[in-house]
């Protein structure tokens, strides 16, 4: 097992996509502290990792704080000897339109979300280097942060900003050997089963049924399973030339995300003024106008979410 002898912090593991990863971790030799704010939650999934054998602890206590942080590594170094491996997976939805949205609900999801993975890796970060291990960041982001969703303007804005960080981090911390990647979820989750284009998927998930092929291929879109083999790897050893990336995964498909680059260049003698933006701008970057959203193949008839009857 690649992972024998890590130790591995995974915030938001007590269910859903971070349990995944928690076991896939443990599946591969770690030894993991679940995070959850439940405590039944958080010991239940304790359980499933240890009445497999696995060796798991919790900490429950929500993401965000400096003092949470430094909680979850301490709670690796006391009970299992040292930390090699942090996921930040915790995070909490505030959906609303922008006029909707208050400052209760904007700052809830970049606290969690935002600060969460700030603090967390920070406080890992100088572990790593204070004791000399090439240690591996994971953080999550989400299709959302990388093209936007109507309703999401927080959540956006925190998992944007998060690959933001990590594209920072990956310069900061390659003199000491750390690696620091966003994997983008898209699965059956607490998350999208309310998301209709996905409904006979996450039918299909929830009665332990195959999901039909045109999601797992077409659409990308898989189990929390799907997902966890690629975190494990990031982890790993194997992945030490890996970092600074922004990588998808869900279904039978994996998609390494670019970089924001320049699509065009205009140039214009002398720099351009209001009347020379109104000549060239539309003639001549009108059809390079970038989407927004995300944009989804048509569902076949037999896939297409049930409409309630009125």
């Amino acid at each position: 097992m690649s992972l024998s002898g890590k130790v591995a912090v995974v915030t938001g593991s007590g269910q859903g996509l971070g349990l995944a990863y928690a076991q896939e971790l443990v599946k591969q030799g770690a030894a993991v502290i679940i995070n959850d704010v439940n405590q039944e939650v958080a010991d239940a999934a304790v359980a499933s990792i240890t009445n497999a054998g696995g060796k798991a602890a919790a900490v429950v206590a929500p993401v965000g704080s400096t003092e949470t942080a430094q909680q979850l590594v301490k709670a690796a170094v006391d009970n299992f000897g040292r930390l090699d491996i942090l996921v930040t997976n915790a995070g909490i939805l505030r959906d609303r339109s922008l006029l909707k949205m208050s400052d209760e609900d904007f700052d809830a999801v970049i606290n969690v979300h935002l600060s969460g993975t700030f603090t967390c890796v920070r406080e890992a970060f100088a572990y790593f280097k204070e004791n000399e291990i090439p240690g591996r960041i994971i953080t999550i982001g989400s299709p959302t942060g990388q093209r936007g969703n109507f309703g999401q303007t927080n959540y956006a804005a925190a998992k944007a900003g998060i690959v933001g960080m990590v594209r920072t981090w990956a310069i900061e911390m390659k003199r000491a050997g750390v690696t620091v990647n966003t994997v983008i979820p898209v699965a059956a989750t607490a998350m999208t089963e309310t998301v209709p284009l996905f409904q006979k998927a996450v039918e299909a998930a929830r009665k332990g049924e195959a999901m039909p092929e045109f999601f797992r291929k077409e659409m990308g879109f898989g189990t929390a399973e799907d997902v966890a083999g690629l975190v494990a790897f990031l982890a790993s050893d194997e992945a030490a030339n890996i970092t600074g990336q922004v990588i998808g995964a869900g279904g039978d498909r994996l998609q390494l995300w670019s970089h924001p680059e320049a699509v065009e260049n205009l140039y214009q003698d002398g720099g351009f003024s209001y009347e020379a933006l109104q000549q060239r701008f539309n003639a001549e970057l009108g059809d390079k106008l970038q989407s927004v959203g995300e944009e989804f193949p048509e569902l076949p008839e037999e896939l297409r979410p049930e409409m309630p009857k009125r």
